[in-house]
């Protein structure tokens, strides 16, 4: 299977080991950091291992190539379509490289503020943590920002990617996904991401920097439920 296909726990059990959560049955990301969570295969004893990673109350989220089956006390919440894009070839910049900044710890407030507003996926107080975020500054605020997430070995996922209403129509997303992607690039990994198969205006955006679907994707939250609802798939 392409390390892909199954994301979440390709990083967890290489380059973001240090960040996992779990027996081994079933893996998921330290929750100040990302909600997301992963079975080590498709069998009864990684599923109730899954499913005891589901808080009391909240969520985790699966990213997958293919439906699993859940045991009993588990609800799948069903998200619209999602699709897995790889970059092929860094498309150049149209127009002037904007100012941007390397984003630090002492963004972080901001950081979480910004991505609370635009949500650009699950963001939590750590997610800053996962890996080089960039940002831009116009009037003192942070108008733009892109980074990583999740890192399975030999590639690494452009995500965070949002502007501020006030701020959009200048190109910022697409500069700071390049300038993104480019790092990766020179550590010699490959970049991909994640994107709502419905959200045709962020499609579009991710192709005109050189991304090109992989795959569909399934995206699913998971909670603690009463009811018999126990696979998930394709919204």
């Amino acid at each position: 299977m392409h390390p892909l296909d199954r994301p979440i726990w390709s990083a967890l059990t290489t380059r973001q080991a240090h960040l996992a959560v779990g027996d081994g049955g079933a893996l998921r990301f330290d929750a100040e950091h990302a909600l997301f969570a992963a079975g080590a295969d498709g069998g009864p004893d990684a599923a109730r291992a899954l499913a005891r990673l589901v808080p009391d109350v909240g969520t985790i989220g699966l990213v997958e190539a293919d439906p699993v089956t859940l045991p009993d006390g588990v609800r799948a919440i069903v998200q619209p379509a999602c699709v897995q894009m790889l970059l092929g070839a860094l498309t150049p910049s149209h127009g002037a490289e904007p100012a941007w900044i390397d984003l630090a710890e002492s963004d972080a407030a901001e950081m979480l503020a910004l991505a609370t507003l635009t949500e650009p996926g699950p963001f939590f107080g750590r997610t800053h943590r996962l890996g080089g975020f960039v940002g831009v500054r116009l009037g003192g605020r942070l108008a733009a920002m892109a980074g990583e997430r999740m890192k399975p070995e030999g590639f690494t996922e452009v995500s965070g990617v949002c502007v501020h209403p006030d701020f959009r129509g200048r190109g910022l997303a697409g500069a700071l996904m390049r300038i993104v992607a480019d790092r990766i690039l020179t550590r010699g990994e490959t970049p991909f991401l994640h994107a709502y198969a419905g959200k045709a205006e962020a499609l579009a955006l991710h192709r005109s920097v050189g991304f090109v679907v992989r795959r569909p994707m399934i995206f699913t939250l998971l909670s603690k439920a009463d009811d018999d609802e126990r696979t998930y798939g394709h919204g």
